[in-house]
């Protein structure tokens, strides 16, 4: 399955590139992105061979990296990622989503907007089960899942609460 573009209201997500590390940099370069997810800021030269690398995609027949690049309408501006790891079971297509806004762009309803996006889209093209991974803290994207239609679930997964779609 490969991205196709989504457009939403007010945003327009468009399949990742190796090349989109240049606009992204800066969006990600807040160490406060990482407080629920641990890590550090990338620098450019890695951002961009990770961002080859999800373009490349898995290798796996069986799981399939989607990402997009969520870019602010009218303007083009680049304010986040958003992402979706399909595995294939039993014939049929589930789905593991994550998102990230930049800091400037956060509490504007940017994030929600992009996760019901991509949980629309994902659904169109007939995956039945999407799925996310919450840190139990993170009120914030506990209301992202919860605005792109997802229900908390009682599973923890490495500690973090799983949401999933009907």
């Amino acid at each position: 399955m490969d991205p196709a573009t989504i457009t939403t209201g007010r945003l327009l997500l468009t399949p990742l590139r190796g090349a989109d590390a240049d606009a992204m940099a800066g969006v990600l370069r807040d160490e406060a992105l990482h407080e629920f997810t641990g890590g550090v800021p990338l620098g450019l030269v890695e951002l961009r061979r990770r961002y080859d690398r999800l373009e490349a995609g898995s290798g796996d027949p069986d799981e399939c990296w989607l990402n997009w690049i969520v870019r602010r309408q009218p303007d083009g501006e680049a304010i986040g990622t958003v992402q979706a790891t399909l595995t294939r079971l039993d014939g049929g297509w589930t789905a593991e989503i994550a998102w990230i806004v930049g800091v400037p762009w956060q509490g504007r309803g940017y994030a929600g907007e992009a996760a019901t996006g991509l949980v629309r889209w994902l659904r169109e093209q007939g995956v039945p089960v999407v799925t996310a991974c919450i840190h139990p803290d993170h009120h914030a994207s506990a209301g992202v899942a919860a605005r792109a239609g997802l229900t908390v679930t009682a599973e923890l997964v490495d500690g973090e609460r799983v949401w999933r779609t009907g």
